[in-house]
């Protein structure tokens, strides 16, 4: 396989990213790959401790968090393969996984984006992501394929186009990503992975998912499972998606949508659920939509 470009990026989890460069060193110990480590504004530099250990490693020190896109982008900037697998530093790999994903590149120049199946780390029987189904631009919904599932195989071997490739994992073909461009950096976290496959969908290209690969993934490390960061992102950049992607009959239904159902049941559900202080940032992610344009990088949170 040509040179494979393996991106991640860590934020104060450098135990984590250890553990995943010791299973990529693990599977693939003399592939024709290079392992770029962006450290993602973490608040303590630990570049010495990842050299020291993995010394083959590219690293990379942000003094600011730039976010999922500008991180990932900025180890873009620096990489040289003519596949990109992007990847979390929360996962952990499997034997066949980089041979799985670059052979269904390489076989198909359609093809921009592939991601493999994605089980829990944690109880690796279980499914979190076997596909996307196509996005609703009316309601900015749609289905993740397998999720919670109990791994019998029926997902195995599956090699097609999906809606939309999971950010966790994903292999990207150099040339799609050069007509097409790096993520948005003003999601900053959440639905930049979803912006980014359908731009590269109206350049010309497919989405497909490989499930004969599969990697394990240790999910929410990052944010927490229930934060007022994730909380605000995933809303404002649900709406910000929708402005970006949909048409504009889609983007007219879809506002009357949130405003009128997707509020009123998630200020209900704050404040029966112990967090009513997401009121609030739920009504600052819609006003950050209201008052700014679709490229603004003002994120309109305030970062600790």
């Amino acid at each position: 396989m040509g040179l494979i470009s393996i991106v991640t990026v860590n934020f104060n989890q450098h135990q984590a990213t250890l553990e995943l460069l010791k299973s990529i060193e693990q599977h693939y110990p003399k592939a024709n790959i290079e392992i770029i480590l962006v450290d993602n504004g973490s608040d303590i530099d630990n570049g010495a401790l990842f050299k020291t250990t993995f010394p083959n490693i590219l690293y990379i020190r942000s003094a600011q968090n730039l976010g999922f896109a500008g991180g990932n982008n900025l180890g873009v900037k620096q990489s040289s393969g003519e596949y990109l697998f992007f990847v979390n530093n929360d996962t952990e790999f499997s034997a066949g996984l980089l041979e799985a994903l670059s052979g269904t590149l390489a076989n198909n120049p359609l093809i921009g984006v592939v991601s493999p199946q994605i089980n829990y780390f944690d109880d690796q029987t279980i499914v979190q992501y076997a596909g996307f189904t196509r996005m609703n631009y009316y309601t900015c919904r749609n289905h993740c394929v397998g999720q919670f599932e109990t791994d019998q195989g029926q997902y195995r071997n599956r090699i097609c186009q999906t809606g939309y490739a999971h950010g966790a994992a994903m292999m990207v073909r150099r040339d799609a990503m050069d007509k097409t461009g790096l993520m948005a950096e003003n999601f900053f976290l959440y639905y930049e992975e979803m912006d980014w496959c359908d731009r590269i969908k109206r350049a010309g290209y497919e989405i497909w998912i490989n499930t004969s690969a599969t990697i394990y993934h240790k999910e929410s490390l990052s944010v927490g499972k229930n934060s007022a960061l994730k909380e605000y992102f995933m809303n404002r950049n649900r709406i910000l998606f929708i402005r970006r992607n949909a048409k504009t009959h889609q983007q007219l239904f879809f506002f009357l949508y949130f405003i009128t159902f997707v509020t009123p049941r998630n200020i209900l559900k704050y404040l029966t659920s112990g967090t009513p202080g997401f009121v609030k940032v739920l009504l600052r992610a819609i006003n950050w939509n209201l008052s700014h344009n679709t490229n603004s990088t003002d994120l309109g949170y305030q970062l600790k």
